[in-house]
């Protein structure tokens, strides 16, 4: 049974939805961007993280100023975001794909034709939920996904994921899952860019510091040779999207599983970095992303 504060928040969520399934879409990604802004000032504890993320980030590159506006920005985007993935829930299937515009598609097109599945990797950067649209187009795609804390707000989560063509698999017990989707030569999509606890994690380098990273998609890799795709979506002009597919990665196999698993580990995480350096308003700066760090040190 749902507890209060569930109820809570799924009524709080209802509220919304009703309007925005009445609202022009332009009008709703400017009510999320405006909640996004008030939560920025009103929630001190996630803007000093993100004020502290940049801090480590960035360092002199930006002043204190600069780096107030782009913690600012990343609370709007991901009010819009919020705002975006509650509309779609209520548009068209081609309505919704005509919001996006696809770079590399070839890249992806020749990972599939390989047989073996193909492992893609993204961050929380842009808008990581509508690529499943357009990537669902070449092949069905699963995603690996944290359920939410909240029950209620899951099920619609689910629903929406569903509806832009998403299969969710959820970490809890994921292995056989994503084994058997490679298997069957799907999709599984894997965002690599949060903190996890430090018996889950290897670390890498992220902007110059240790960052405890989950090394699930090395793994996968290693047991399949399924080609390992970085995509990423970005907000572009007039409320729409652009979704970037790169190049699948080469990578030298040694015998020595541990160092692979660092290696390939380290060069997804450094893709994800240059693509943040590119597009820093859009990226989830208030997760306490360096929160866990490596044995001995404070």
């Amino acid at each position: 049974m749902a507890s209060l504060h569930e109820k809570t928040e799924f009524f709080g969520f209802q509220f919304l939805k009703i309007p925005f399934s009445v609202l022009p879409r332009p009008i709703c990604l400017a009510i999320g961007g405006a909640l996004g802004s008030l939560i920025y000032r009103i929630d001190r504890k996630h803007r000093l993280i993100a004020l502290s993320n940049l801090k480590t980030a960035f360092g002199s590159q930006f002043s204190v100023a600069q780096q107030k506006e782009i913690a600012m920005s990343s609370f709007r985007h991901f009010g819009s975001v919020f705002a975006d993935i509650i509309k779609v829930r209520h548009m068209k299937r081609g309505k919704v794909l005509r919001l996006l515009t696809i770079e590399g598609t070839e890249h992806l097109e020749k990972a599939v034709l390989k047989g073996k599945g193909v492992l893609i990797f993204s961050a929380h950067l842009g808008n990581w939920e509508m690529a499943t649209a357009l990537v669902s187009q070449i092949g069905k795609v699963n995603v690996i996904a944290r359920a939410l804390d909240n029950r209620l707000l899951e099920k619609e989560l689910l629903k929406i994921r569903k509806k832009l063509g998403a299969n969710v698999i959820y970490k809890q017990q994921a292995a056989r899952p994503i084994l058997r989707a490679l298997e069957a030569k799907e999709i599984v999509a894997i965002l690599i860019d949060q903190n996890v606890v430090r018996n889950q994690a290897v670390f890498v380098d992220f902007f110059g510091k240790p960052a405890a990273t989950t090394p699930s998609l090395a793994s996968f890799f290693l047991k399949t040779n399924a080609p390992i795709v970085p995509v990423f979506c970005y907000p572009v002009r007039k409320g729409k999207y652009h979704l970037k597919i790169l190049q699948s990665l080469k990578i030298t196999v040694t015998d020595k599983e541990e160092q692979d698993v660092l290696k390939i580990t380290q060069l997804c995480t450094k893709i994800i970095q240059n693509q943040i350096q590119e597009n820093p308003n859009v990226w989830l700066w208030f997760h306490d992303r360096w929160k866990t760090r490596p044995e001995g040190e404070e």
